[in-house]
Parts: structure tokens; sequence; C-alpha cells
């Protein structure tokens, strides 16, 4: 796990390929829940009987569960200390390369593309890539926006 102590060891790293999470299965729970607490119900992701006779012979991850993982992925790749705060700040270019399919192993990995100066503190700019165990294309790629205020 990289830690970050101010915004000038930030600064300073933009560029570095920060690392990787631990892998984490994508079972068909995780999809059900996902889709419960979404109200996103379609077959593809619900229904693992009819998903057999669909695209990819079994159920997919909805493209926002996979997105939403980097929120418990992150964590275990850098976190930022002695800050009062952080804040999600958004997303710019997701995109979604390759179906999850449910059973799937994932993890990210993330690179600090930019970090800029704002008041109080400093907005990164990560790039998370969400990868699929013995897939050569991804699941997710999003830059992901956070503040951390100090």
């Amino acid at each position: 796990m990289k830690i970050f102590r101010s915004s000038s060891e930030l600064l300073k790293a933009v560029g570095d390929h920060l690392g990787y999470s631990d892998w984490i299965v994508v079972d068909q729970n995780r999809i059900d829940l996902f889709a419960e607490a979404t109200g996103d119900k379609q077959w593809i992701h619900v229904d693992p009987q009819k998903a057999s006779d669909g695209p990819f012979g079994k159920t997919i991850a909805h493209g926002y569960l996979t997105l939403s993982l980097t929120n418990c992925l992150l964590p275990e790749i850098f976190q930022v200390d002695g800050i009062s705060m952080g804040i999600n700040y958004g997303t710019d270019r997701v995109r979604f390369p390759a179906p999850l399919m449910v059973g799937s192993t994932v993890r990210a990995g993330a690179e600090l593309v930019d970090v800029t100066e704002i008041e109080g503190g400093v907005q990164t700019v990560v790039r998370v890539t969400v990868e699929i165990e013995g897939i050569e294309r991804p699941a997710c790629v999003v830059d992901s926006l956070s503040r951390f205020i100090w």
C-alpha cells in the first residue's frame, strides 16, 4: 500500500503506478444485491438460466457494479494520511472494454495521472483499471477524481 502524507508527496508522484488491490470474486449474490439496490434487474444480470442462452453464456455484472468496485479496491492500493476529509469528486472517461462474467476474479490497478492544488488541499485524478484474471481486456477503466482536504 502506498501512503501519502502531504500534498507535495502527491504532486511528486504524478505519473507513478501506485500498485494493485487484492483479487476478489464477483459472485451472483453480489450481482443480485446490486440489482436489488439499483432496480436494474435485467435478465442478463439476474437470470442465470435465461443468461445461459444469451450472448455470454452466463450472467454478467452490471457496468455500474464494476465501476463501484473501485470504491472498495482503491483503499487497498493507496491512502492519504493527515487529511481532514477525502471527497469523491466524480469520474471522467468511464469505459467497460470487456464484460465481467459471474464467478470472475478481479483486481484494480491504479496510476496517479494528475494532481491539482485547490483551496485547502488537492484534487487527484487516478486512472483505475479493473482487471479480470485470465482475460486480456479489462472490465473497466476509469479516471477517478478525488479531493483531499488538509
